[in-house]
């Protein structure tokens, strides 16, 4: 693994919070939206960049769903949101986006080295970055809108 995981400590009943070690810039990365946009780290520095990888049949990222979609409304341009879904077909995804859209820019992980170098194997899987591309975050797990939002105040969100 490129760095050291970020753990959660729970903080009493309203839920957990995140601490993280500093590190480096990640290492270069790319990609395309389902969509055909394309990105790299260069790109997407300016802004912080939330990263979300998930599965269409994964429950708890479905719970996560909406907590991830009103962060895209609410900080807009400020905030870049890569919804990475793994090792899924792009028929799949389209399928289940249809049903159940979602905002942010959706990623399949054969178009990118993202799950590769973030080493995404359980869902949902965050990973944050500042607007330098230095990691600020990662967690696995559902951590819902208010964990999500504990995440952003790493990058001044």
């Amino acid at each position: 693994m490129l760095y050291r995981r970020a753990f959660f400590a729970f903080l009493g009943p309203l839920g957990a919070g995140l601490r993280a070690f500093p590190v480096e810039e990640v290492p270069e990365f790319r990609g395309a939206t389902i969509g055909g946009r394309k990105f790299t780290r260069a790109s997407l520095k300016g802004t912080p960049v939330l990263i979300q990888f998930w599965a269409t049949w994964c429950g708890v990222c479905r719970r996560d769903q909406p907590a991830v979609d009103a962060l895209v409304e609410e900080y807009g341009d400020r905030l870049t949101v890569l919804a990475v879904s793994v090792n899924e077909s792009e028929r799949a995804v389209r399928k289940y986006l249809a049903n159940s859209p979602r905002k942010g820019q959706i990623v399949l992980s054969e178009t990118t080295n993202l799950p590769a170098i973030f080493g995404a194997r359980a869902f949902p899987h965050y990973v944050l970055l500042d607007a330098d591309s230095r990691l600020k975050a990662d967690v696995e797990g559902g951590i819902g809108g208010e964990g999500l939002r504990r995440l952003l105040k790493r990058v001044n969100l």
